[in-house]
């Protein structure tokens, strides 16, 4: 990206790409995303690598589930990544062979292939990008790259990610393979498990407010559809 654009520039861009308007709250979302990886791009230490990838891939998922139309949803996506003038298939197929790689590993194999004390035939660059980041003291840590993160050990293990003590060891693991502040990347995941909770909440709230416009407006329309009748049936008595 162009390190000259300002966030109103980006903003203005992914606007005039993704031209329908955006349910109201996932707006914020949205947004908040796009600035968010603005100033990543923006930053001079910020290198892109795969694992931020499957965090901005997973962190739009997550928070836009259940945005409806689901074609506008990946409408959405592009632009925003089209809007930072990078191409949202790499972010797709970066983070899609991450995903699978996870799968196919247990909690403890993708641990250590983290730690690239394993390594896998078909994984040399992505083992290359993990090796590169804990070697670069200038790597620019970022909420996203520890959501892809997370994401990975959600993948393979989800029982280890839903316990506590598990979790945190799993966490301090990657960051000491990682070389990453600990305590940065435990507070940016409670904090992003608590808003995937919050937006959960959001969601149900705004499916009851559509339930209700819904009813409302089937009982107008009822109502609408009775009067002639009831007018013709005065008129004939």
């Amino acid at each position: 990206m162009n390190n000259n654009r300002t966030v109103s520039d980006t903003k203005r861009s992914f606007y005039t790409i993704h031209t329908r308007p955006i349910n109201s709250i996932y707006r914020r979302v949205v947004e908040e995303l796009m600035v968010e990886m603005h100033l990543l791009w923006a930053n001079v230490d910020f290198q892109y690598d795969p694992i931020y990838a499957l965090g901005v891939v997973t962190a739009f998922d997550r928070f836009m589930l259940g945005y409806a139309p689901e074609a506008d949803r990946l409408s959405i996506f592009n632009a925003l990544c089209k809007s930072l003038e990078d191409n949202p298939d790499r972010y797709k197929h970066d983070a899609h062979r991450l995903e699978s790689l996870a799968d196919r590993l247990s909690g403890a194999e993708l641990l250590s292939w983290i730690a690239r004390s394993t390594s896998f035939e078909d994984t040399g660059d992505l083992q290359a990008s993990l090796e590169a980041i804990a070697s670069n003291t200038q790597f620019k840590y970022s909420r996203l790259f520890a959501i892809g993160l997370f994401s990975l050990l959600e993948k393979a293990d989800p029982e280890m990610v839903k316990n506590q003590e598990t979790r945190n060891d799993a966490i301090a693991k990657v960051s000491a393979a990682l070389h990453l502040p600990e305590d940065k990347v435990s507070k940016d995941l409670d904090l992003y498990r608590s808003n995937l909770e919050k937006m959960a909440q959001a969601r149900i709230v705004l499916q009851d407010v559509i339930q209700a416009e819904r009813k409302k407006r089937e009982k107008r329309d009822t109502k609408v559809t009775a009067s002639p009748t009831a007018e013709s049936s005065d008129t004939s008595n």
